[in-house]
């Protein structure tokens, strides 16, 4: 672990109250709802606000701690921060602005590692340009060059494409994935947004009303039917990794292969053999005794029933099932349950229905949605 954080502050509305560790590569998010803490996190690691008590860690080196008394300025930390909005300076052109990021740093990039980010980032070309000429992906693209030519010890993304439309969003997501997967340092991605944090986040820290619910690996946090504290916000399912299997180009489909079996889902442009990740929404997943025969659903796999929970309102029983060494949900009524005698052990056959996947390609694949 390379980042190590407890912070305790009491706000007038909430008091905030987290400890936990991320990894030191690849992008770790701070999950939750509005209000729930997350930016007063990134803020007190990047020294824009000081908590009450706590301690904040990179590598070992410690940055703020109330039993010593160190509290470096923010100017010291070496951290590259994203806002929601790009905030370049608009009478400076591109180029200039990555330079004003480069020169903050005490530890310049080599011009090789310069080249590196800006072909990760895709805006070479753009370096003439001035940012009232760039789209809104453009602006935070180059918001990310100037934060990472700072050559920080940690980059804090807070809801980077928080202010983008749909299709800004799908322009910035793969340099982002890249980001994932080729930056040499810890990224912190705050976000409410279940999609981009399946699709992004290696570990996950849930967080609500101030406290940590969860932290781990994404495909665990995020599959977890207790983590609803706010009704509809977190709807429940699971998260899958798998790879690409193979190409059915003839009826425009892509097979994924996990450790339960295989799924197939409308074509993704993603070479064999690359990881996917899939979530699969409980309220799209059916339950059957029998292996179906003559249903549309092209998605049918052998499971185990693991545990029976009551939501939170109790209307409903939400099924865990394991399908080898992966989880599926399935949210059920409780006649359902009583009427097929569903009971933990037992194995059936989970049946997901053709709007259900949410398919998050990762290292280069292309994300699409739609049914299967």
């Amino acid at each position: 672990m390379t980042l190590d954080i407890r912070l305790r502050h009491r706000f007038p509305d909430f008091a905030l109250d987290i400890a936990f560790a991320a990894e030191e590569t690849g992008i770790t998010a701070l999950f939750g709802p509005s209000g729930a803490g997350k930016t007063s996190t990134i803020n007190a690691i990047a020294g824009l606000f000081t908590p009450e008590s706590g301690r904040i860690a990179i590598g070992g080196e410690t940055l703020f701690d109330t039993a010593t008394g160190i509290d470096l300025p923010a100017r010291a930390r070496r951290i590259g921060y994203v806002f929601q909005e790009a905030r370049l300076f608009p009478h400076l052109s591109v180029a200039a602005n990555l330079d004003f990021g480069a020169k903050r740093s005490p530890d310049p990039l080599p011009p090789a590692e310069r080249q590196r980010i800006l072909d990760m980032l895709g805006i070479d070309h753009l370096a003439r340009r001035r940012p009232r000429n760039l789209s809104g992906g453009e602006r935070q693209r180059v918001s990310l060059g100037r934060a990472l030519m700072a050559n920080p010890r940690i980059l804090l993304l807070d809801e980077p494409m928080a202010a983008l439309d749909a299709a800004r969003k799908a322009d910035i997501m793969p340099f982002l994935e890249r980001l994932r997967d080729e930056a040499r340092i810890p990224v912190l991605l705050v976000s409410h947004a279940i999609e981009e944090v399946t699709q992004l986040a290696d570990n996950v820290v849930f967080l609500d009303e101030g406290k940590v619910l969860a932290s781990g690996p994404a495909e665990d946090v995020l599959s977890r039917a207790d983590l609803s504290p706010r009704g509809a916000f977190l709807e429940a399912g699971a998260v899958i990794s798998g790879k690409v299997a193979s190409q059915d180009d003839a009826h425009g489909m892509t097979e994924i292969g996990f450790e339960g079996g295989t799924l197939w889902v409308p074509r993704l442009t993603a070479a064999p053999g690359s990881p996917v990740r899939l979530r699969v929404k409980a309220s799209d997943v059916m339950l059957a005794l029998e292996e179906p025969r003559g249903v549309s659903a092209n998605n049918i796999v052998a499971a185990t029933v693991a545990a029976i929970r009551e939501t939170a309102d109790g209307l409903y029983l939400d099924v865990e099932l394991t399908c080898g060494h992966a989880r599926l949900l399935s949210r059920i009524t409780r006649k359902s349950c009583e009427r097929l005698e569903v009971r933990s052990g037992m194995t059936l056959f989970a049946v997901i229905k053709s709007v259900s996947v949410e398919r998050h390609a990762r290292r280069g694949g292309e994300e699409n949605s739609g049914g299967a």
